[in-house]
């Protein structure tokens, strides 16, 4: 990771497009290459362009059930052809097709040599006996061949995935169908989360005065997991500034990109600036967003280091617009971060104008097909169950401060593609 350089940091913080293009700028992602087989490749980045060796399926093969027959122009009712012989999937017909003659095919089986169409079973009748069967087309015979060709996958050195590319399901079919069975994959990026604040119990255990239940170290490792990037080590620490430097230099050793929460405002307790400081750069704070203000990025060790908000919303909303697209940088794939899309309002909204805002909603569909918006209770960032639901990141703008139903937005979308 290149050093980020330090800038005065702006006092309203820095808008969520800068912060992110300042990231991406500050990594330098070279990942290690290792070769793993398809069944572990699913939602990974491939490090090399992969190409088919051969055609594939390598035959042609009838699209449905029928007759294969040596005529290439369609032929009229009334005609008659000798059946010679089957050919179905795995077990061709051994030899070719002559004038007159037709084989009984099933689908996806190999076409006969000189075979020039597939009559539907359908626009024909079969008479005479198993030794001397013919062939009768009853209705008419439209211009379709039904033949499947023998590079309809892929032909011999066609790109079947582009280096950098994420395997879904559909790659990882498409992979197999072509004969691939091994795969070079960019290593993920190594994470190690250290969770801070003299406030925090374990879930679970008794709470004193005061103390809460730690849910942002879950919270975010369950969130990682969903998106791909299992945690490396999870570290929970009291603020005691010897204590967070030692994690600090724990985490450094073995993790590629370290990743806090909490202790990165400007209260008395608050250690997590100034110990990066110290330890590295600290190349932005703050900002301009609603919720997730208090945010630091920078160094640690010549790592990259984002300091998310104590509250769990802001901890999880900030690290899916800044350090989700990161991880998808230094793995070696495209920073994609989440889609977006038009939505409006199912109903009034009513906030506080200052900063841009990311509100949690759910999707539904009006009664056009459009999608719709539903915001439902508060949107407080200390709230984890505004995000239980969530379908939907609502991108309000600063400015706003009533909107109508039926408003049109930017929304980015927090379901996963299947394919």
């Amino acid at each position: 990771m290149a050093e980020p350089k330090a800038e005065p940091f702006p006092a309203e913080g820095l808008p969520l497009e800068q912060a992110r293009a300042r990231v991406l700028a500050a990594l330098r992602p070279d990942p290690l290459i290792e070769t793993l087989p398809l069944a572990a490749c699913l939602g990974r980045v491939v490090a090399q362009s992969v190409l088919a060796s051969e055609a594939v399926p390598g035959f042609r093969a009838a699209i449905l059930d029928g007759y294969a027959v040596a005529d290439a122009t369609p032929p009229k009712p009334g005609r008659r052809w000798r059946v010679v012989g089957l050919s179905a999937a795995g077990a061709p017909y051994p030899q070719g097709l002559g004038e007159g003659e037709a084989v009984r095919i099933l689908t996806g089986a190999p076409m006969p040599e000189g075979a020039a169409r597939v009559l539907a079973q359908e626009l024909v009748e079969v008479q005479g006996e198993v030794q001397g069967r013919s062939l009768l087309l009853m209705e008419s015979v439209g211009p379709e061949p039904w033949i499947r060709a023998a590079d309809e996958e892929a032909a011999p050195g066609q790109v079947l995935v582009e280096a950098g590319q994420r395997l879904g399901p559909a790659d990882l079919g498409r992979l197999a169908g072509c004969g691939v069975a091994m795969l070079p994959i960019a290593a993920r990026p190594r994470i190690g989360l250290l969770i801070s604040g003299d406030e925090l119990v374990r879930a679970g255990a008794q709470r004193g005065p005061g103390e809460i239940w730690e849910s942002n170290g879950t919270l975010l490792e369950a969130l990682f997991a969903r998106l791909g990037y299992p945690l490396t080590l999870r570290l929970q620490v009291a603020d005691r500034p010897e204590w967070l430097a030692a994690a600090f230099d724990q985490l450094a050793a073995c993790c590629d990109l370290v990743v806090s929460t909490g202790g990165v405002s400007a209260g008395d307790s608050d250690w997590i600036r100034p110990l990066l400081a110290e330890r590295g750069t600290v190349a932005f704070w703050k900002l301009f967003l609603r919720p997730g203000r208090p945010f630091a990025f920078g160094s640690l060790a010549g790592l990259p280091f984002f300091g998310l908000p104590g509250n769990p919303v802001a901890a999880a909303i900030t690290a899916l617009q800044l350090v989700l697209p990161a991880l998808q940088a230094l793995e070696g794939g495209d920073a994609v971060g989440l889609r977006r899309l038009r939505v409006r309002l199912a109903a009034p909204l009513r906030r506080r104008p200052g900063r841009p805002e990311l509100a949690r909603a759910r999707l539904a569909f009006a009664d056009d097909g459009l999608p719709l918006a539903l915001l439902e209770g508060s949107q407080a960032s200390s709230r984890i169950g505004s995000l239980q639901g969530a379908e939907l990141l609502l991108e309000l703008p600063a400015e706003a401060a009533a909107l109508e139903a039926g408003s049109e937005l930017w929304a980015q979308l927090l379901l996963l593609p299947l394919f």
